[in-house]
């Protein structure tokens, strides 16, 4: 089995076509025997669980059994005619990430949909997806707490890039962020003190309903989001 992550970026006249889209995909993907599980997600503006969103940007994931070749014409013979057409005329410009799930552990929307198992010696950079459902009355507690950690990304050793998104605005929130190495992902998630804080913070207060952890091989990326790797 193959995640992939497709990133769209809107035109800001066709934003409102943005909207559109989710209600769209929706019926032409439910249907879609290729896809063993999708989600249709809005963006945060700042790579990371973010409070406000970037209305430029949407996100696809995917999982799929039929990931052939890693290229964005097999993308769209996965996903139809309707779909490349769609992203031609509203999209500034689209990135594929092709993924290799690992390890992780927890539920979306009651089960873990990403089947895989470690590897002992992997050459290529990892991804990882941290996703969670937030208790209404655990809210304030964590978007008080996002800030502090997102801040250390971007300074962190082995770190190309992160994404935020979500299914419903600042309940049910995901980051997804790519590591040149697994020991850099080990050093930063182990020895980063504002992050420990927080995830030791998560579980003695009980903040969700229900998370998820995952681990990826990142097997490829095409687009604009290729160049975050180097």
């Amino acid at each position: 089995m193959n995640t992939i992550i497709i990133v769209a970026r809107y035109r800001t006249w066709a934003i409102p076509f943005a909207f559109i889209s989710m209600a769209l995909f929706h019926l032409i993907f439910v249907w879609n025997r290729k896809l063993t599980f999708y989600k249709l997600m809005g963006s945060g503006k700042n790579g990371s669980f973010d409070i406000v969103p970037d209305l430029h940007q949407w996100v696809i994931l995917i999982n799929t059994e039929e990931c052939k070749e890693l290229s964005e014409e097999h993308v769209y013979s996965l996903t139809g005619v309707f779909f490349r057409i769609w992203n031609r005329i509203f999209t500034k410009n689209i990135s594929f990430i092709f993924l290799q799930p690992l390890q992780g552990h927890g539920q979306w929307d009651g089960s873990n949909p990403f089947k895989g198992t470690a590897k002992s010696d992997n050459p290529n950079p990892v991804a990882t997806l941290t996703r969670a459902t937030i208790r209404l009355r655990k809210l304030k507690a964590f978007w008080s707490r996002v800030a502090p950690v997102a801040s250390t990304l971007p300074q962190a050793k082995g770190f190309c890039f992160s994404l935020g998104f979500g299914e419903i605005p600042w309940v049910k929130q995901a980051t997804f962020s790519v590591w040149k190495s697994e020991e850099d992902l080990k050093h930063f998630a182990y020895t980063m003190t504002e992050h420990k804080n927080v995830i030791q913070s998560t579980r003695k207060g009980d903040w969700y309903s229900e998370e998820l952890f995952h681990r990826f091989e990142v097997l490829s990326i095409i687009g604009p989001l290729k160049s975050r790797m180097e």
